[in-house]
């Protein structure tokens, strides 16, 4: 079975603690937390405080605390100590420590960048090979054969999923790529225009893709005016940007709240995307086989009912949609007989096919 082992209870504790404590954290972040310092300024012989800090682009910036009274100078005390952030570092430290996946700490640096800009915020969702690490923790399970990935995913629903958000909501996501300062530059497209996809050239195979779903069949990049961040339309994103989650992710040091989709609809997209790939692209796909049936054998054994009700959505999309499925399927199948054990699973995934050999059987008769 391309599967998976089971977490010890102890760790899927430990990853449910960070998960709930990264949430708190990413809502209740104290001064402790930025990168600055008070500073006093004396106006007509009274004295007020502000917070002078750096933001996450360089820029400094002060806030008005108050005037100078027993509150403010409790709340310049209290400030020295550990903020929400700084008491996440324990916590990952037994995550990791009892099993749970974590990340490689240059690609955590730019999820947790991402984030404090706002890009998850605003409906920016992680995804590829690190929401399957992500879905991992989330259901307790360390994957046999993870996969290793130099590149990071994102994607954005755009206007195919509606997103209760601010409109004033902005978010500058290529000054956040390039105040990391770690070489990435957007790609470049024939015309001259910037693409989806920023490149470290030093180190080729280290990429940000930026994708969101296809809009009335169009397929070139487009610019998002909120994100700040041109975005790459794929077919059939908008069924993997629904019923997103929230995750934590964690290198050994720091942890990221991110948003990752539904993982019975994860798994089910990568079987879509097989089916539309041709050619070459096809020999490329076996990680996504295999992430689909790691995914959908614990699935279809401990949370059934999430598979069944993605694939009803699936299959009352169209003969486009159900078609592609189901050269997925059958690829899948054909990769991973061991899937055919598992009790309904093959039926649920074409459910044409038993129809198909009693039709083949009654021809033979």
């Amino acid at each position: 079975m391309p599967s998976h082992t089971d977490l010890p209870a102890s760790a899927q504790t430990a990853y449910a603690q960070l998960f709930d404590a990264a949430l708190a954290a990413d809502h209740v972040r104290s001064v402790a937390d930025l990168s600055g310092s008070f500073a006093s300024k004396t106006v007509k012989g009274r004295t007020y405080w502000y917070y002078q800090c750096t933001q996450p682009s360089g820029a400094l910036t002060q806030h008005y605390v108050g005037p100078d009274n027993p509150a403010v100078r409790r709340l310049i005390k209290g400030s020295k100590q550990p903020g929400a952030l700084a008491a996440l570092e324990p916590l990952i430290h037994v995550a990791h420590a009892l099993g749970c996946a974590t990340l490689i700490p240059k690609h955590e640096r730019v999820l947790r960048r991402l984030a404090e800009y706002g890009f998850f915020r605003a409906g920016g969702i992680l995804v590829g090979t690190h929401a399957f690490l992500a879905c991992g923790n989330m259901l307790g399970v360390a994957w046999t054969r993870p996969g290793l990935t130099h590149d990071i995913d994102f994607a954005h629903a755009g206007r195919a999923v509606s997103l209760v958000l601010p409109s004033t909501l902005e978010v500058k996501t290529a000054a956040a790529i390039d105040s990391l300062t770690m070489g990435f530059l957007p790609i470049t497209q024939l015309a001259g225009k910037s693409g989806a996809s920023f490149l470290n050239p030093k180190e080729p195979e280290f990429r940000l893709d930026f994708l969101t779903t296809r809009h009335r069949g169009g397929e070139e990049p487009s610019f998002h005016p909120q994100l700040n961040v041109v975005l790459q339309p794929l077919p059939f994103m908008e069924f993997l940007l629904q019923h997103v989650e929230q995750a934590v992710v964690f290198s050994r040091e720091k942890a990221v709240l991110v948003n990752v989709p539904d993982p019975a609809r994860f798994a089910l997209h990568k079987l879509i995307v097989y089916g539309e790939r041709t050619g070459s692209y096809r020999a490329k796909a076996n990680k996504d086989l295999l992430q689909s049936a790691s995914l959908l054998s614990y699935l279809w054994a401990h949370q059934r009912r999430t598979v069944t009700t993605a694939l009803e959505d699936l299959h009352g999309r169209g003969k486009g949609w159900t078609s592609r499925f189901a050269v997925g399927s059958l690829a899948l199948l054909k990769a991973h007989p061991d899937l055919e054990k598992a009790e309904g699973l093959a039926m649920a995934l074409l459910p044409g096919r038993r129809r198909a050999k009693r039709k083949a059987a009654k021809t033979t008769r």
